[in-house]
C-alpha cells in the first residue's frame, strides 16, 4: 500500500511539525526548507533533533536531499525505554529546544524514557533547563502525570559558545492525559528561582540576587534565589552567568523569566537591553532587567507565561476527546503558531474569547484523543 504524504514548506514551526506528525503517525514531506536564503537547507540543531527522534522510535524513516533543503520523514513507535548513550544537542540550540517535544513525545513511548542529553543548559534564545525544571514539569502534573518517575537532573552546565553542559531527563508513561479547567490565575504568593555562574566569580550570583531582590522586596516577602556555582568540569566549556525566576501564585500557577550572560557574541547572548558589546552585562542589569520581565509576564494575567503557552495548548490538544477551558495573557507569535499546527495537524480548533476586564483571553478546546496503546490498564 502506497504511503501518503502530507505535503509542507519552509522552515517554520519545524519542531512542532516533526512532533505533531509522530503523534498522530502522519508521513510528512517538507520543501523548500530555507531554500533561497545563503546557508539553505536544515540547520545543525534541526538535524540533531531528527536523530533524537530515531533514537526513540523504532522503525522511523528520515530521507534528506542533499542540500538539506527537502526532508521525508515517516514516523515509527515511540519505544522510549533506558537510552545509555547520551544525546548531543550541539551548541546552535540549548538543550531545552530539545526536551519540550521530547517529553511529550515519552509520555506516550512504550517504556519509561530516562536519556541524557549534552550541549548547553543557559543561553537566551530558549528557556533555561532550570525553567524548565522548575515550570514545565509540574505543568504535566496539572494534566495527570504521575510525579513518580518525573524528573530533570542538571550533572553540568554550559553556555555559549563551547556549552558542555549535561542533564538526564525521566519520563513515567501515561495512557492518557487529563483535560483540564484551568482560568483561574490567583494572587503571586512566592518568589523562587535560581542563579548559576560557571568559570566566573561566585560574587556575580550574589550581585544578581541583591538586584532583583530590590525589585521584588518592596511588593512581596517571601522571596529566595538560590546559587548554583559550579567549577571543574561541572562548569562546562565557556564562562558565564544567569539567573532564572519563577512567580507561584496562591492557585498553583507558575510565572517564570530567565537569562543568561556569556562570551559569545555578547550582543546576541542576552535577552536584555543595553547590552555592552566589549564587556559581559554588570551581573546586577541582569538580575534588575530580568526581575522585571517575570513583572511584566504577572501583569499579562494567564495560567502561563508567554514562553509556556505553546506547551500549554499541546497538552490540551494532546487529551481525551472531552473540553479543556484554560486562560493566558496576550496570545504570543509561538502560541498562535501552535494553534496553527495543532488545526494543522489533529484537526482541532479551539475557541478563542478575549476577556476585556483583565486582557487575558480565555480557550476552550476539545482534545485529540491521544491514547497509549502500549500501556497495559492494571
Amino acid at each position: 500500500m502506497k504511503t501518503e504524504y502530507k505535503r509542507l514548506k519552509g522552515s517554520q514551526s519545524f519542531r512542532q511539525r516533526l512532533l505533531l506528525a509522530t503523534l498522530s503517525s502522519t508521513p510528512i514531506i517538507i520543501d523548500d526548507i530555507r531554500a533561497d536564503e545563503t546557508w539553505p537547507g536544515l540547520h545543525n540543531h534541526e538535524i540533531s533533533l531528527l536523530r533524537l527522534f530515531e533514537t526513540v522510535s523504532d522503525d522511523c524513516l528520515v530521507q534528506i536531499n542533499e542540500t538539506g533543503t527537502k526532508l521525508k520523514y515517516k514516523p515509527g513507535i515511540i519505544m522510549g525505554g533506558t537510552q545509555h548513550r547520551p544525546h548531543d544537542c550541539g551548541v546552535s540550540r540549548s538543550i531545552a529546544y530539545f526536551l519540550e517535544p521530547l517529553i511529550l513525545l515519552g509520555l506516550f513511548a512504550k517504556k519509561p524514557l530516562t536519556i541524557t542529553l549534552k550541549g548547553i543548559t543557559n543561553d537566551f534564545k530558549d528557556p533555561s533547563v532550570d525553567t524548565f525544571k522548575s515550570t514545565a514539569l509540574p505543568m504535566l502534573k496539572r494534566f495527570g502525570v504521575p510525579a513518580e518517575g518525573l524528573s530533570l537532573k542538571i550533572e553540568s552546565r554550559g553556555v555559549p559558545p563551547n556549552g558542555g553542559g549535561e542533564v538526564v531527563l525521566s519520563l513515567p508513561v501515561v495512557q492518557s492525559l487529563s483535560a483540564v479547567n484551568w482560568t483561574e490565575e490567583g494572587f503571586v504568593k512566592k518568589i523562587r528561582g535560581i542563579t548559576f555562574s560557571t568559570k566566573v566569580s561566585a560574587q556575580f550570583e550574589n550581585s544578581m540576587i541583591r538586584a532583583a531582590r530590590g525589585i521584588f522586596n518592596p511588593l512581596l516577602s517571601d522571596v529566595h534565589i538560590f546559587t548554583d556555582h559550579r567549577s571543574g568540569p561541572q562548569a562546562g566549556n565557556s564562562p558565564g552567568y544567569g539567573i532564572s525566576l519563577v512567580a507561584e501564585t496562591t492557585t498553583g500557577c507558575l510565572i517564570s523569566a530567565d537569562t543568561a550572560v556569556s562570551h559569545a557574541r555578547h550582543e546576541e547572548t542576552t535577552g536584555l537591553e543595553d547590552d555592552s558589546k566589549k564587556d559581559l552585562m554588570p551581573p546586577e542589569d541582569v538580575g534588575r532587567g530580568i526581575a522585571n520581565i517575570l513583572l511584566g509576564e504577572i501583569a499579562q494575567g494567564g495560567v502561563v507565561d508567554s514562553t509556556h503557552q505553546g506547551l500549554l495548548f499541546l497538552l490540551c490538544a494532546l487529551c481525551p476527546q472531552d473540553f479543556s477551558k484554560i486562560r493566558v495573557g496576550k496570545l504570543s507569535q509561538h502560541g498562535i503558531e501552535t494553534l496553527r499546527n495543532i488545526r494543522d495537524f489533529l484537526n482541532l480548533k479551539f475557541v478563542i474569547k478575549p476577556d476585556p476586564q483583565t486582557q487575558s483571553v480565555l480557550l476552550k478546546g476539545m482534545g485529540y484523543g491521544m491514547k497509549n496503546l502500549s500501556r497495559k490498564i492494571s
